[in-house]
């Protein structure tokens, strides 16, 4: 598969392939292509396996428009959003290895339904410590 056009809009990347099928994925995994402006993403190349944005430093695969997680899970979004979140901190409270958290959170691995309601409870906790003080 082959990307031919892409467009954006606030929260996506979207990409048109050599079919003329329509595909998009979260900008919250690039962030650099999340903060550039209009001008720093109209720069960019299409290569053999993806497109190149130089200016930025940013790759993009046509693979990854057809991976499964091009939207974030919950779990995902919220350590994605909240860079001021020390992930190893949390992970140590939480009692989980930091890197199979950080593995969570890039979608190189997938945490089962239990492991992942375990971590949102401590995501919630964490939400009301910083309420009350």
């Amino acid at each position: 598969m082959k990307i031919v056009e892409i467009w954006f809009d606030t929260d996506y990347l979207y990409g048109k392939d050599e079919e003329g099928r329509n595909y998009r994925q979260s900008l919250l995994w690039y962030p650099k292509l999340k903060g550039a402006t209009k001008e720093e993403r109209e720069k960019y190349s299409f290569g053999f396996n993806g497109i190149h944005w130089r200016n930025l430093d940013e790759d993009v695969s046509f693979e990854s428009f057809v991976y499964d997680d091009a939207e974030p899970t919950a779990l995902q979004r919220f350590f994605l959003t909240h860079k001021e979140i020390n992930v190893a901190e949390f992970a140590r409270r939480a009692g989980i290895n930091p890197t199979l958290l950080r593995n969570y959170i890039n979608g190189f691995k997938k945490p089962s339904l239990e492991r992942e309601r375990e971590i949102m409870a401590h995501i919630h906790k964490l939400g009301e410590e910083m309420v009350a003080a």
